[in-house]
């Protein structure tokens, strides 16, 4: 067995139980993926990521990212709350942005007023979703295909499409089909929210063997904001909720600066200790 610095943030809010839970293990260049993903199932957390050492010369950390359903390229809070992370452990970037390196490659983040904030990568899908995907997500939402304003993918390498409603009412009157709708992810967008500075809703509607809600998503709200920002939908700065059908109360900002658009929030910390993992995973 040997033991692993470790942490837990609150992802996407300012206090703790408001945002997205994070796991944190520092220092995990030893550890297998096998290790790695058997502590992603036991955590139950939607991520748990493992800070490495880069193997770019331009990154400053290297972030592996599991969900207890394996491996993911990227993710929005992971990145936040990894970052928050390396530099509350004494990390110093080499410029005046952080650079993390992850499966899709390098992914600048910058500091600014107590928020971390990521650049959003490219769109990997931004196509229109074809008319039958966007019945059979309609359906399975309790929804009229008439009731949506557009429906694209917003894929950046999470595999997210994305609604937006005719009315932002319905956002919280859904009836999702975990049946009809397996297999996607789904962020539905409402305009408006529970404040006068918020300028959208979401929810994040994961379907896999059943429906999860993520309570705060940075990888979907960046494909959105890319997809907004293309249709001139969203003003440049704003701001987003989400979590509240789950209880939390999340809020997502959203800066566009030219071209770059970059997705933020603030981190609260939770749990710090140290973990003990074993040097291999039994049968793997």
């Amino acid at each position: 067995m040997t033991q692993y610095a470790f942490r837990q943030f609150d992802v996407f809010s300012d206090r703790p139980l408001g945002g997205n839970p994070l796991a944190v293990v520092f220092d995990a260049d030893g550890l297998d993926d096998a290790t790695m993903a058997a502590l992603a199932r036991w955590t139950q957390l939607s991520e748990t990521v493992f800070l490495q050492s880069p193997s770019d010369p331009r990154a400053d950390y290297r972030v592996r990212i599991f969900s207890p359903r394996g491996e993911m390229p990227f993710a929005g809070h992971p990145t936040l709350g990894a970052c928050h992370a390396w530099l509350a452990a004494g990390g110093r970037p080499k410029a005046t942005e952080v650079v993390q390196e992850c499966g899709i490659g390098l992914v600048p983040v910058r500091r600014e007023g107590g928020v971390l904030s990521f650049r959003a990568p490219p769109l990997r899908s931004d196509a229109q979703l074809e008319a039958p995907l966007r019945e059979r997500i309609a359906s399975g939402l309790g929804l009229a295909v008439t009731d949506l304003v557009d429906a694209r993918w917003v894929d950046n390498g999470a595999g997210w499409c994305a609604v937006l409603l005719r009315e932002p009412g319905w956002l919280h009157r859904l009836s999702p089909d975990p049946v009809a709708l397996d297999g996607l992810k789904i962020g539905v967008v409402a305009n408006g929210g529970p404040a006068p500075d918020i300028a959208f809703e979401v929810r994040a509607l994961v379907f896999s063997g059943g429906l999860l809600e993520d309570p705060a998503t940075g990888s979907l709200n960046a494909g959105i904001a890319v997809w907004f920002a293309q249709a001139g939908i969203a003003p440049d700065h704003y701001r987003i909720a989400q979590g509240r059908a789950m209880g939390r109360d999340a809020r997502i900002h959203v800066t566009r600066e030219g071209d770059a658009l970059w997705i933020g929030g603030a981190i609260a910390e939770c749990i710090e200790g140290r973990i003990s993992l074993p040097d291999a995973v039994p049968g793997s």
